[in-house]
């Protein structure tokens, strides 16, 4: 379980990020979501029109991947549209396989202390 991976002082919140994530990504109509806004944004009723489901549906799987911190949304006029948070993702994923590879756990220890470091010395 991710929880069990955590140490040095992190916190619960981060797998908590990271668990909304991997349950936002379980779901085949939300990666499809994903696949149409990788390149443009789009209104709910036009992502709506890509499927064969109600628009409650959607919104629902809309506001999952919201949650998730996945997209974004932005009133336009009388149109709310959706886009992909493009870095939340990648930062997510990456952050996860820090967290279990064994190779990357010492280097982000590492990268914590220097961290702490540059803080203590007015950089950070």
């Amino acid at each position: 379980m991710i929880e069990d991976n955590i140490s040095d002082g992190e916190t619960a919140a981060g797998s908590g990020a990271i668990q909304r994530v991997f349950e936002a990504l379980s779901s085949q109509p939300r990666r499809k979501i994903l696949a149409y806004l990788a390149h443009s944004s789009l209104t709910a009723g036009e992502i709506a029109a890509r499927f064969d489901m109600s628009k409650p549906s959607i919104s629902q799987h809309l506001s999952i991947l919201e949650t998730a911190g996945l997209i974004a949304k932005e009133r336009q006029g009388q149109f709310i549209h959706y886009s992909l948070v493009q870095n939340n993702l990648v930062n997510t994923l990456n952050g996860f396989v820090q967290d279990v590879c064994p190779v990357s756990r010492p280097i982000k220890r590492e990268s914590k202390e220097l961290g702490r470091g540059d803080a203590a010395k007015g950089r950070g």
